[in-house]
């Protein structure tokens, strides 16, 4: 049985940075990056919003950096 990413243990784990993120997108700012769609269930596109807002960060900043740790993770353990 497949386990849901939410629920995974690893992503309790994730320490965010506020001021971090804030720094980091400002050096991003004028980045390229490609508009992409993504479709999420009601539920968990609240639990993102309440998230980032606890974090005091944007959700969809919040997104590309679980997106990127995400990746990141992924590559480590190949």
């Amino acid at each position: 049985m497949k386990k849901s990413a939410k629920r995974l243990k690893a992503y309790d784990k994730i320490e965010f940075d506020s001021k971090e993120i804030i720094e980091g997108m400002s050096r991003l700012k004028g980045a390229r990056r490609k508009p992409t769609s993504i479709a999420l269930e009601e539920e968990l596109l609240k639990e993102l919003k309440a998230i980032a807002s606890k974090r005091g960060v944007p959700y969809q900043v919040l997104m590309r950096l679980l997106i990127a740790e995400g990746v990141k993770r992924l590559k480590d353990a190949a």
